[in-house]
């Protein structure tokens, strides 16, 4: 898979409506080992350790969606290196509702918002997604990136969904 570049100062001005009832909101540090347990069950363990990160940080780099208290998704940046989105994931239940675009390009303006002008998408699955809602554009020569040292099974950060 192939990282993709997206330029923040070109982001959509609107971001995109969520269905009655789901918000988005940043993760607060004391959600960690619930959000953690929840990604790992969700998607991988691999993904799961990323999101650590985002939690080290002030404030938090991770966004979330809600449906009432069930987590439906989340979004981090500056999990796996300064600068990174990723990983980013909806419970296949929600894809198609906008809940993933959504998140997407709330944690991307927040970026921004903190002094960033590109993010790099990093082993993006969904080409098409990534491209439609932010104008993503592949990087060429970027597979495997900056995993191509990783220690374990590189299958571990598959996940069983995606960011729908």
């Amino acid at each position: 898979m192939t990282d993709m570049l997206v330029k923040l100062y070109d982001l959509p001005r609107e971001t995109p409506p969520l269905p009655k009832g789901i918000t988005v909101r940043r993760a607060l540090g004391s959600e960690k080992h619930h959000i953690q347990t929840w990604v790992s069950r969700v998607f991988s363990q691999g993904w799961a350790d990323e999101c650590k990160p985002a939690f080290d940080r002030q404030p938090v780099a991770c966004f979330i969606a809600r449906e009432n208290q069930q987590l439906l998704g989340f979004c981090v940046y500056d999990a796996t290196a300064r600068g990174m989105l990723g990983p980013v994931g909806v419970d296949a239940r929600f894809h198609r509702q906008g809940v993933g675009r959504h998140l997407v390009v709330t944690t991307l303006k927040d970026m921004a918002a903190r002094g960033y002008a590109y993010a790099v998408v990093g082993w993006v699955g969904p080409k098409a997604f990534f491209t439609h809602t932010v104008g993503a554009i592949p990087i060429t020569g970027s597979s495997p990136g900056i995993y191509r040292d990783r220690q374990s099974n590189i299958a571990d950060l598959s996940p069983a969904s995606d960011a729908g």
